[in-house]
């Protein structure tokens, strides 16, 4: 109610203030859920078998009202044979959407086609994901050999519960020999021995075939080719956009705040496939490789991908390019539309959430999910998950104008959940709470999530909510060549610079890090004074790293950027153009641009020139993000940020899960700020030096440019200047009488609470 009132009023007006303040005294505490117009606190719910049940819904939204601070639920159906498509499961979700309302919580449900996959198949059976594979083999000189090659059942959240993206059925395509030479097959020696082979059969379970003695020298290899084809949409299949916006306009009646789209991509691969021996395949993407290649064949240019061939290494380089670049634009079409789709059905107010990211590091398996789309997979906030390295997530929030990043957290120790809360407010974010996974009962997951002080602890960094209005500056962006990390025949295969990045961090210089095709799209750009820039991100420099293969927009757009502010430095060569032929003219970048050798050699030259440009450095990022992925780096609990519009973040919370004692005085663009805190101040200065915003933990004492705040119960508070040149503020936990030295400051006060622990 509270929340509807100052909405419709507007913020600052006297009435607001009585209305509440009656409201609050003669009804019920006030509300535990943040207004409608601050950037909510997330959490996940994953429906099972409970919320089908009549009324299911509602134990969860109840405890979530009573014990959690989650404005809005990133919902999901996690149960077999339920399908988004089902009338009675679109009704079901209806009623717990409604439900939510009532309690002040906003629900955006999953709503992507992988969970509708039995309805896609009814409606286009011939449009399923196919996975080629490539398998080769000595041949026997003596005896027949039988070779069976056995499909994949594959598998990840989505199924977890579900029907894994099983196979469906399988076909031979062809059998091949080669002799191979030290750079690759020799292609005098290539031959198709298909008609020599014997066939026994092929099944969703396998492809068998015989092959007699003697069919190929000794001294050859044999390579079968087989396709399975497996329980998902095809990537390129024709409908699916369509079906992707039926499904979204079958729920328009119902009142969610938006619309899920998580991990999307091909079928999950844990290793990468580092053999590089299976291609996400489909006669739709076989037509639309030979569209954007001049009529080259997707099965022909496999075994060149997979293997080589002697003479044609720029025909490799250039195929490779071209599939991984179509994994990479399709995967992005596809979220886009979606997020379009959501806004029409929806309103334009409507959310995209959640995160693109599936392998939570920037390496081969997302490269073979998705083409590492993640920059230009729409969103309205930047979302990650799990262990994405920040350097990621920082440079989502740019792209996104996103004054805070999300990033879906989950852990069996509560300690790391601590730990993310109080890292993530260093950096310019906050965690999407996932409950534990899966080692334990849904009562002890929800109970060590919602139980203790660290709901606490999001509840006081929920009011940074209240003053953030930009993410968190850094000065430095690591430009990596999109085409180079992502080709496996190139000199920089499966590396985006994250060392770069990280050695960054560490020294207190927080860096994002950028694809190159985040170029070629114009998101980053040179603006009128000559910065390189990325959102609202201005750098006082760019490292580009590993530009082999890049087209001629990365070329044209850093010989114009050296004519600017922005400090430019190179790592790696540049010597071939995107289809792999050797272009001098193509591959010049400007002299200006300082090149290093290696990665230690690059960061002293970097911190030198940023230390030059008395660029001021932030915490050190010396914790580490760790998991099953990749480790990279992030900031301990304690420490402090600056964010790009100038607002300082210090954090302590080494102690305490809510927070610690943080008593300082600090000057802040040549003014003295003193203050008494418990776990994090955030203060905001303006160009005059004045107080712009403030809010802090378990606040005691305040003074800074002619105001102070002198309490006798320590009180969460955040305070900002409205558009209207008034002040407005916020009290968390506050009991009895406004105090005067608020007072003196605003009249216009509203009042929150924390939901109470589950015991």
């Amino acid at each position: 109610m509270q929340t509807k009132i100052k909405a419709y009023f507007g913020a600052g007006l006297i009435v607001v203030y009585l209305t509440c303040t009656l409201w609050a005294n003669t009804a019920q505490a006030a509300p535990s859920h943040l207004p409608d117009d601050v950037l909510p606190v997330l959490g996940c719910w994953f429906w099972q078998e409970r919320e089908f049940e009549p009324d299911g819904y509602k134990e969860f939204l109840d405890l979530v009202y009573k014990h959690a601070p989650y404005d809005l639920l990133t919902t999901s159906v996690r149960t077999p044979i339920k399908e988004v498509t089902d009338p009675h499961v679109h009704e079901q979700i209806k009623a717990a959407a409604l439900y939510a309302q009532e309690r002040d919580i906003q629900l955006a449900f999953d709503l992507d086609l992988r969970l509708a996959r039995f309805a896609f198949f009814q409606k286009y059976p011939d449009e399923m994901q196919e996975m080629l594979i490539l398998h080769e083999l000595e041949p026997d000189e003596t005896n027949e050999t039988q070779v069976t090659i056995k499909s994949q059942d594959l598998g990840d959240h989505y199924t977890h519960r579900t029907t894994h993206y099983i196979p469906l059925n399988g076909r031979l395509e062809r059998v091949l020999a080669y002799k191979r030479g030290p750079n690759g097959i020799k292609e005098d020696t290539l031959q198709d021995i298909t008609g020599k082979c014997h066939f026994i059969k092929a099944n969703k379970d396998e492809v068998s075939i015989k092959i007699p003695p003697k069919t190929v020298d000794p001294s050859y290899k044999i390579c079968i080719l087989v396709v399975f084809t497996h329980w998902m949409p095809d990537v390129f299949a024709p409908h699916l956009l369509e079906f992707q916006r039926e499904i979204l306009e079958s729920y328009a009646d119902v009142p969610l705040k938006g619309a899920c789209k998580d991990e999307w991509g091909f079928p999950p691969c844990f290793d990468g496939n580092p053999e590089k021996n299976q291609f996400w395949f489909s006669k739709y993407r076989t037509a639309a490789y030979a569209e954007r290649t001049n009529g080259r064949d997707l099965i022909d240019d496999s075994i060149l991908m997979h293997a080589g061939i002697e003479g044609r290494e720029q025909e490799r380089i250039s195929a490779i390019n071209h599939f991984m670049a179509m994994s990479y634009e399709r995967n992005a079409e596809i979220e886009n539309d979606f997020y379009l789709a959501v806004k029409e059905y929806f309103g334009p107010d409507a959310l995209v959430a959640t995160h693109p990211t599936w392998w939570p590091y920037p390496d081969l398996r997302e490269f073979k999910k998705n083409g590492l789309h993640w920059w230009a997979a729409t969103r309205d906030w930047a979302q990650t998950d799990e262990t994405t390295p920040f350097s990621v997530r920082t440079a989502l929030a740019k792209k996104w104008q996103s004054p805070v990043w999300y990033n879906m957290y989950y852990a069996t120790d509560v300690d790391q959940y601590i730990q993310h809360i109080w890292a993530g407010a260093l950096a310019g974010g906050r965690v999407n709470y996932h409950p534990p996974w899966p080692s334990e009962s849904i009562t002890e997951r929800r109970r060590r999530l919602l139980g203790g002080d660290l709901m606490r602890a999001e509840c006081r960094v929920r009011l940074l909510n209240f003053i953030t209005k930009t993410p968190l500056d850094c000065p430095v962006a690591v430009v990596f060549g999109h085409t180079c990390a992502m080709n496996w025949a190139g000199p920089g295969f499966n590396d985006v610079g994250m060392e770069i990045a990280d050695s960054l961090w560490r020294e207190g210089f927080p860096a994002d890090l950028i694809p190159s095709s985040e170029i070629h799209n114009g998101s980053l750009s040179i603006d009128e004074e000559g910065t390189i820039r990325y959102g609202n991100q201005r750098y006082a420099a760019v490292v580009l790293y590993h530009p082999e293969f890049e087209r001629p927009e990365t070329s044209n757009f850093f010989r114009k950027a050296a004519e600017g502010r922005t400090a430019l430095f190179q790592i790696g060569n540049w010597t071939k153009d995107f289809e792999g032929n050797t272009n001098p003219t193509l591959c010049r970048l400007p002299e200006k641009m300082q090149q290093s050798d290696d990665c230690e050699s690059l960061i002293k030259a970097l911190c030198k020139e940023l230390d030059t440009q008395n660029i001021a450095r932030q915490a050190p990022a010396t914790d580490n993000l760790g998991g099953f992925a990749e480790k990279s780096n992030i900031p301990s609990r304690t420490g402090f940020c600056r964010l790009i519009d100038g607002t300082v973040i210090y954090t302590s919370a080494k102690q305490n899960t809510a927070g610690d004692k943080i008593e300082k005085t600090v000057k802040i663009d040549g003014t003295d700020v003193t203050f008494d805190a418990i776990g994090l101040a955030g203060i905001r200065l303006d160009k005059n030096g004045k107080l712009d915003a403030f809010m802090a933990g378990g606040l005691k004492h305040f003074k800074g440019n002619g105001i102070e705040i002198a309490l006798e119960k320590r009180t969460d508070l955040a305070l900002w200047k409205g558009e209207d040149g008034d002040f407005h503020g916020v009290l968390q936990e506050h009991k009895g009488t406004i105090p005067e030295s608020l007072l003196q400051v605003t009249k216009d006060w509203i009042e929150l609470e924390c939901p109470a622990p589950l015991e």
